[in-house]
């Protein structure tokens, strides 16, 4: 087994523990009472963050670099050969994702090339099951696998315009005469998009691999551009030893990939340099030299590039030969991925766990000791009552009363700030709704479609970048409104009634300008240079607008579901103290009233309080308990993990 697949199983085993925590601290938060829809709400949501959860590597490089065979060699040697082809030539001609979603049986699903006419991107389309041509997949018989497999290969000839309608040919390319037959039609992909929906124990746990076509996909299929690429937890670019860094190497690893983080070049087929002329010591020195180079020239440190032998890591693997596995230095890349991608991402999803646990647990606690101190209050007071005479009990009575009107008018002025609060609310998705985005949408394709020139093009872009950002913020100031006016009336409720509330739960919407942002600069990277674009380049920048069109409703739909989360819990804990505090004043007169009509029920009740201070105190004591294995099950490192099991 992989150092990799190792550390990504002990990551699975991590998330399969911290799930099982939450669920026992859930089950607790139920069976004491003091459960509600908007705490319900966030357990399931964070269950289902866990339960979804994808780490993704994307493979980039140029034709016939190796990537399908680094892909067969570091995850699927166990089956003992190649299950993506792996050949000469070009054996990936559209980006393929392997993955698995129980809800599909095992198969290849493919997006004709032909839907890129349309304006919708891959992602758009993945929600039309009507238009995919799904083969099944034989997971039995390897070869029927590959063979299955071999679909991400195939090629359609079709005519110039036609080609370049889908925005695949344009002639300042050095390289389209490659593509052109003698009979005058271009060979391209015949499929724009492969998800092979295989139960890989990896891809069970939830592994996304994105094997790319060449690098002038990068530039012609907007969702590698906008989506795969940038959204990937790591990035494996792969060169040839032989040939090094090309100027489209360059390019592509600028512009799209050696920006963000778990970025990784690898040197493949250094076997071609295994020469019985030379000594151990000249091709070290060989390989070293060509690693300095190209360090040198991506702006990295030797220690970022990988020379390895694909191929030769696989045969090793398959024919379990050590010495030939440990010579294609395949182990090193694997070991480096595995310490920079999967405890990276553990980081993220802890961060994001920890972050609500503290909200969740802290709202429970404040709940528990609400209850544990009106309890302790009643004892007090009905301890006092021992001996006492009618005119006191009636005396108790009308205080509990008056404390009763003086929260009741407190409800009233909350009913006003509800008022409020749903008018903001409102408000808030007036900037922020769908309907509003899909109309900026459309305003920009009609103004793309009557410009002929570039200048109208980058103009109605940019108008639409600027109108969505102005979006954000009229909808992010509308937040702020409502969060400062909730931190009021936490404060009042603390202050006037003695109510354990903290601030309120904060909320921005910063992440998505962000995101919004880098959509932005991808679009910029690519059609910012040119003064004046030529056909084709006009047809590819429509489609690019397709998919950032795309990319930002599924931005928008995110935000939007968030913001309801929020304002669904944003209120929740101070609802859940308020019922807590009338329903005890409501059990404290009850309790007066019945020792005023019968002083022998005293005793009783006061025993019965006494009972439920100490079910309350242990309640308190199991939920800490329950608290602290879910932060130790969050805060485990991987391993820590393989040392218990």
């Amino acid at each position: 087994m992989s150092n990799l697949v190792q550390k990504f199983q002990e990551y699975s085993s991590w998330r399969s523990g911290v799930m099982s925590a939450l669920e026992r601290y859930r089950a607790c938060v139920g069976a004491s009472d003091l459960a509600d829809s908007a705490s319900d709400q966030r357990f399931s949501r964070l269950q289902a963050r866990l339960a979804d959860d994808k780490l993704s590597i994307a493979f980039v490089a140029e034709f016939s670099r190796g990537k399908s065979e680094l892909i067969n060699a570091i995850f699927f040697a166990d089956y003992g050969q190649r299950i993506l082809p792996s050949s000469a030539g070009r054996t990936t001609m559209c980006p393929t994702e392997l993955l698995y979603d129980e809800t599909f049986p095992p198969s290849i699903r493919l997006l004709p090339i032909e839907t890129r006419a349309e304006a919708a991107s891959t992602s758009d389309f993945k929600e039309q099951s009507h238009v995919w041509s799904v083969l099944p997949l034989d997971i039995h018989s390897g070869e029927g696998m590959l063979e299955a497999f071999k679909q991400v290969s195939l090629t359609k000839r079709v005519s110039v315009e036609e080609a370049k309608r889908y925005g695949l040919y344009h002639e300042d390319d050095p390289d389209a005469s490659l593509a052109m037959g003698n009979d005058g039609l271009v060979e391209i992909s015949q499929w724009r998009h492969a998800i092979v929906n295989f139960p890989h124990p990896l891809l069970k746990q939830g592994l996304v691999i994105i094997d790319t076509p060449g690098l002038n996909a990068i530039g012609t299929e907007p969702e590698l551009t906008l989506n795969l690429i940038p959204n990937a937890h790591a990035v494996l670019f792969i060169l040839a030893a032989d040939t090094g860094v090309t100027r489209s190497d360059i390019d592509v690893w600028r512009d799209h990939i050696g920006g963000g983080p778990a970025r990784m070049v690898v040197l493949n087929k250094i076997d071609s340099m295994w020469d019985e002329l030379r000594s151990a010591e000249e091709i070290e020195q060989q390989i070293d030299k060509q690693v300095a180079s190209v360090a040198q020239t991506l702006h990295l440190s030797p220690q970022q590039v990988f020379p390895i032998s694909a191929q030769k890591g696989l045969v090793g693997k398959v024919n379990r030969d050590p010495e030939l596995l440990a010579k294609s230095r395949l182990p090193l890349l694997e070991t480096a991925l595995s310490g920079e991608l999967i405890p990276s991402k553990q980081e993220i999803v802890r961060g994001q766990l920890k972050a609500e646990m503290q909200e969740l647990t802290a709202s429970k606690q404040q709940l528990l000791a609400a209850r544990a101190r009106s309890v302790v209050e009643q004892l007090v007071e009905l301890k006092s009552l021992r001996g006492k005479n009618q005119n006191i009990i009636e005396h108790m009575m009308k205080r509990v009363e008056l404390e009763k009107k003086e929260f009741d008018a407190s409800l009233m002025k909350l009913q006003g700030t509800r008022a409020v609060f749903t008018r903001l609310s409102t408000e808030v998705f007036t900037s922020l709704g769908m309907d509003i985005l899909k109309e900026d949408i459309r305003r920009t394709r009609d103004a793309m479609e009557k410009s002929r020139f570039s200048a109208g093009l980058r103009t109605a872009v940019k108008t639409f970048f600027e109108q969505i950002q102005n979006n954000l913020d009229l909808s992010n100031r509308k937040i702020e409104e409502i969060t400062a006016m909730m931190t009021v009336m936490y404060r009042k409720f603390s202050t006037e009634h003695g109510l354990a509330l903290s601030s309120p739960m904060p909320f921005s919407l910063e992440k998505y300008r962000k995101e919004i942002e880098m959509i932005e600069g991808v679009y910029h990277k690519q059609f910012g240079t040119a003064a004046i674009m030529t056909t084709p380049q006009v047809v590819l920048m429509t489609k690019f607008f397709d998919s950032i069109a795309s990319r930002v409703k599924q931005s928008f739909l995110q935000a939007n579901r968030d913001v309801e989360a929020w304002l669904k819990v944003v209120m929740a804990p101070l609802e859940a103290q308020i019922w807590e505090h009338r329903s005890q004043l409501k059990k404290r007169k009850q309790s007066i009233e019945r020792i005023h009509l019968a002083t022998d029920t005293l005793e009783e009740k006061i025993e019965t309080l006494e009972k439920m201070q100490a079910e309350l105190e242990e309640q308190k004591k199991t939920l800490l308990m329950l608290e602290a294995e879910l932060k130790k099950a969050i805060s485990a490192e991987l391993a820590a993990l393989k040392a218990a099991a």
